[in-house]
């Protein structure tokens, strides 16, 4: 008999059970099995107290031990004189093809190198999210918490370049103070009456090298590749004024136009007839430089308009042209048939004459133009008329036009609705106005560094520095004189420099207070970044104890299923014994 008996007290359970050669039982005899002592046992065919056979537990080597594999359905507890017993009810059952406990074997050995492998890869990494399977939901959150750290800690980085450049504005004005006060100093001893005309000059002398000093200062600061004193390069900014259009009905097909908008020399006929130029409804046509092209109409809707340099006018009866201020343009006289009469060339009318642009004057409406646009070029002055025909005094502008100049030298100018509709002289009075103007403005800007010191895109994560152009013109110092024979140059000069120091005073108050914040910023950052880390950390991190402990019992169940295995695939030798 083998040591190996197993008692199952669940019906339909297989029990091997290994017998003593010469051991005879009917198949369908049920078997009582007692355990009488450690090594002992006993079994009987039926329930009286009488063992049929007993024997040891041990094996009997070579003598050879038949295996039966039987079926047991459990009967019942017999609590008789030999112990406690348990009634199986057994089949024969020997096969080859399928190792079902090898195969038990080696599926729980699968799961537990598995678990084992992950807590390897957990262990080593140090992180128990090393995929998205491992805490898909875990995963999301760490990758958001990983990007804010990224974030804030690069924001972190770009405040401290912030807090360096500014250190290296300030350090450079801090020179800029130290020479103007010494210029402050030379006026104040030009402005002695003991000082001589000579003294004066000498003294102009060091004040001139000191002023070249300060534009190369200013010229030459930088902090990587940015000019930091210099202010704005772009000094020229470009702003648009915008009109409202009105459209109107033309009254009659007759127009006198009298000048273009820039004062140009007059370059279109005046025609009295009841005929039209090229196109019908298309009345005149004015020509200049950048062009402004203005579209009549005879009725509600119109053609749109063509510039054109000549007109072709057909005749009937005793109609009449003239012809005003033009230069030499070839002409042809038809007659009603459309037959040429006559050509003719005017050989520079009115040479040399030209007309102003003159204000609208007030006058009965002969007409309406429904579109009138104008380009302008740089350096055109610009004088705006109200609607009688009257000059706009430049200090009522601000009733139409509203502009603001920012720290960085950019002016935005926006037009009210009620605006005069009227700009130069277009006709005897036309509801019409430029719809855009462009103009420029020379400006000495100040320069903006944006700092960016947050994780996200909004402008509450941005700190602006301004700083001023700190050359000497940006200081108003620029051709200071303290020469002379008499100390006027020299009082002026000390209250041009006062002035000068007090700008770079406010200018480098201005980055110290900024470099403060910027501290500030810094330190908030990194605490986020710290805070967020651990929250970060206990969402993905490995807790190396408790896998460690994982790791240990998977690595002792690794190496008993690894034995039962190799157990399991030895118990089917015994069959080889039937086929000798």
């Amino acid at each position: 008999m083998s040591k190996n008996i197993v008692f199952s007290k669940n019906a339909g359970m297989k029990s091997q059970i290994f017998f003593q050669r010469g051991v005879k039982f009917p198949k369908s005899s049920p078997i009582y099995l007692t355990s009488k002592a450690n090594k002992t046992f006993a079994y009987r065919t039926s329930s009286e107290s009488k063992v049929s056979h007993a024997g040891e537990t041990e094996d009997n080597g070579d003598e050879g031990n038949r295996m039966c594999e039987l079926e047991a359905d459990i009967a019942k507890a017999n609590n008789g004189a030999q112990g406690s017993a348990r009634q199986f009810k057994e089949e024969y059952i020997m096969v080859v093809q399928h190792n079902l406990t090898a195969m038990n074997s080696n599926r729980m050995l699968g799961i537990t190198t598995k678990s084992q492998a992950k807590s390897t890869e957990k262990l080593s990494s140090g992180y128990k999210i090393n995929r998205a399977a491992d805490d898909a939901a875990g995963l999301s959150i760490s990758e958001k918490m990983r990007k804010q750290i990224r974030g804030l800690t690069q924001a972190s980085s770009n405040a401290q370049d912030g807090i360096s450049a500014v250190q290296t504005a300030e350090g450079a004005l801090n020179e800029v103070q130290d020479m103007l006060q010494r210029m402050n100093e030379l006026a104040v001893k030009a402005a002695n009456g003991t000082q001589s005309e000579d003294d004066r000059s000498y003294i102009q002398n060091e004040i001139d090298q000191l002023t070249t000093e300060i534009d190369r200062v200013a010229e030459t600061t930088k902090f990587n590749e940015t000019y930091l004193l210099k202010g704005d390069q772009d000094n020229e900014k470009a702003y648009t004024y915008s009109y409202a259009t009105a459209t109107g009905k033309a009254a009659t097909a007759t127009m006198s136009t009298t000048a273009s908008t820039k004062g140009s020399k007059i370059t279109t006929m005046t025609f009295k007839t009841t005929a039209s130029a090229d196109e019908q409804n298309e009345v005149a046509k004015l020509i200049r430089d950048q062009g402004i092209n203005v579209q009549y109409s005879s009725k509600d809707s119109a053609t749109t308009g063509k510039v054109v340099n000549s007109a072709t006018v057909s005749l009937n009866g005793t109609d009449k042209y003239t012809v005003t201020n033009t230069t030499g343009n070839d002409y042809s006289i038809k007659d009603a048939k459309g037959n040429e009469i006559a050509t003719f060339t005017l050989e520079n009318a009115n040479l040399g004459e030209k007309d102003k642009a003159d204000a609208i004057t007030p006058g009965t409406e002969t007409f309406t133009a429904s579109k009138a646009t104008a380009g302008y070029k740089d350096g055109d002055t610009v004088k705006y008329y109200d609607k009688d025909g009257n000059g706009i005094p430049e200090n009522a502008l601000s009733k139409y036009f509203s502009s603001t100049t920012n720290a960085a030298g950019t002016v935005s100018s926006t037009v009210k609705a009620d605006a005069p509709l009227v700009y130069d002289a277009l006709g005897n009075k036309i509801d019409a106005a430029v719809a855009d103007i462009s103009a420029k403005q020379d400006l000495t800007g100040a320069l903006t560094l944006t700092l960016h010191v947050g994780a996200d895109a909004t402008s509450n994560n941005q700190i602006s520095v301004n700083l001023d152009a700190m050359s000497a013109k940006g200081l108003g110092v620029n051709g200071l004189k303290v020469d002379g024979t008499d100390d006027t140059n020299a009082k002026g000069s000390i209250e041009t420099i006062k002035e000068a120091i007090q700008k770079v005073s406010t200018q480098r108050s201005a980055l110290g207070a900024v470099q403060n914040r910027l501290e500030h910023t810094i330190s908030n950052l990194d605490n986020v970044v710290e805070n967020t880390t651990s929250a970060e950390s206990q969402i993905r991190d490995t807790d190396m104890a408790t896998e460690m402990v994982k790791y240990s019992n998977n690595n002792i169940l690794a190496q008993a299923g690894q034995a039962m295995l190799a157990q399991s695939n030895q118990s089917n030798q015994g069959v080889l014994s039937l086929l000798q």
